[in-house]
C-alpha cells in the first residue's frame, strides 16, 4: 500500500530514523480531553454500551466514584502519541497496558483530559523501539506498564 490512510500516512513508512533516537528520546506531549459526548461516541462506534460509561446513577451504585471512560478508548488515545510521532499506525508492532485507575469523567463542560507523556525505552533488533508511555488523569496514572515496539524508518 502507498498511501492513504484516514491521516494520509504511506504504509509502512516510518518518518522517523532508527539512527535518530537514543533510549531516553522523549516524544511530544499530548492531553486528549474526554467528554461524556465522546464516550457516547466510542459506546456507539466500539458497541460497548456497559452502563458504567455513560450513566451516572448506574456506575455510582455498582461502586464507582462516577462515570468512567472506557478502558480501549484510554489505551487508544495514549498510543496516538506513538502514531503521531512515528508518522504510521502501521509501525507499531505490539503495544500492551495495564489499567491501573479509571478515568473518570464528570457530567460537565469539562469533562476529564488524560495526558500522555512518552519516551524511548530501549533500542531493539530490526529497527525496532520499545516507548515506554505515561498517562495520566486528574494527578494519578491511569495505565501502567504501558509499552509499544514501534519499527523505525
Amino acid at each position: 500500500m502507498t498511501a492513504n490512510s484516514a491521516h494520509g500516512f504511506a504504509h509502512d513508512s516510518a518518518r522517523v530514523s532508527y539512527a535518530d533516537v537514543e533510549v531516553g528520546t522523549e516524544l511530544p506531549a499530548q492531553a486528549f480531553p474526554v467528554t461524556r459526548a465522546t464516550l457516547v461516541q466510542y459506546a456507539g462506534a466500539s458497541g460497548d454500551f456497559n452502563p458504567i460509561h455513560w450513566n451516572e446513577k448506574f456506575a455510582v451504585e455498582v461502586g464507582l466514584p462516577d462515570v468512567i471512560a472506557h478502558g480501549m478508548f484510554t489505551m487508544a488515545e495514549a498510543i496516538r502519541v506513538v502514531t503521531d510521532w512515528v508518522g504510521d499506525p502501521g509501525a507499531v508492532v505490539e503495544y500492551g497496558v495495564r489499567f491501573t485507575k479509571p478515568v473518570v469523567v464528570p457530567n460537565d463542560d469539562q469533562g476529564a483530559t488524560i495526558e500522555v507523556s512518552a519516551k524511548v525505552g530501549a533500542k531493539l533488533d530490526d529497527n525496532k523501539v520499545r516507548v515506554d508511555l505515561v498517562a495520566m488523569c486528574a494527578g494519578q496514572k491511569v495505565l501502567g506498564m504501558s509499552r509499544a515496539v514501534v519499527r523505525l524508518g
